[in-house]
């Protein structure tokens, strides 16, 4: 392994997402900045940094130029739950983003609906190569996985983030409908890809990010979240970091 090669920050926002990563860490150790804990160490070799974002864009973006800039982060992976929105996005599956929106953005009429001001940009792109290796990981480390007797499928497409935690259906449909009438087909809603997503383009860093669909963002969406976050999301991201690391480690 290159010395000089910069470390791969794997970001969440709840502790409950980076469940036993931290554990698996060798030559660990932890550095606050921020008012944050930011874990150092080696996966498969490879030099990483754990942190979590907490929730919401803002808390996303400070934890990201944090990474970059007091811990030198080559690129960032995202490692999350998510509400399903689009047609056939099941709870237990998983979606890797190929693109980011921020669905409360909205500073018309001086800019376009959704458009990010100055920028000229609605959508920040995931890089390419590091989502299909985001994907590989999915496959392989999801094998033999389970969710209410079927087996998570690996979805990619545009993933919407907002400061809201979307959890009613009225709610769920006008927001997709909004982002629809705009040439945007979102497949899951968060609250933090878009930033970290707006974030790394500015820096010119590789972003990506795996979201388990934990609900479908409508009556139900509240209905068992800390237990799904534990038994489940906690599971799948753990493996599929597990997969991702060796993968780039070579």
């Amino acid at each position: 392994m290159n010395p000089l090669q910069r470390p791969l920050a794997i970001l969440s926002a709840l502790a409950e997402e980076q469940a036993g990563l931290v554990e698996q860490l060798q030559d660990a150790h932890c550095v606050t900045h921020a008012g944050r804990d930011f874990w150092q160490g080696y996966l498969a070799g490879l030099p990483v940094v754990l942190a979590l974002s907490r929730i919401g864009k803002v808390a996303a973006a400070t934890t990201s130029v944090a990474l970059i800039e007091r811990f030198g982060a080559g690129s960032i992976v995202f490692a999350g739950v998510a509400g399903g929105v689009g047609s056939g996005v099941q709870v237990g599956d998983v979606v890797v983003g190929t693109a980011y929106v921020q669905h409360d953005m909205d500073a018309s009429p001086l800019f376009p609906r959704y458009q990010i001001p100055l920028t000229g940009q609605t959508a920040f792109a995931a890089d390419a190569a590091l989502a299909r290796a985001l994907v590989f990981a999915c496959v392989v480390g999801l094998q033999g996985l389970r969710h209410d007797g079927r087996a998570p499928l690996v979805h990619q497409g545009l993933v919407a983030s907002g400061d809201r935690f979307v959890s009613g259906q009225d709610e769920m449909r006008n927001l997709v409908e909004a982002l629809r009438s705009h040439g945007h087909e979102p497949l899951a809603v968060e609250m933090e890809g878009a930033a970290v997503a707006q974030v790394c383009h500015d820096y010119g860093l590789p972003f990506a990010a795996v979201r388990t669909i934990s609900d479908r963002a409508d009556d139900t969406a509240h209905v068992d979240f800390p237990v799904f976050v534990r038994d489940v999301a906690s599971v799948y991201a753990r493996r599929i970091i597990t997969e991702l690391v060796r993968a780039l480690a070579g």
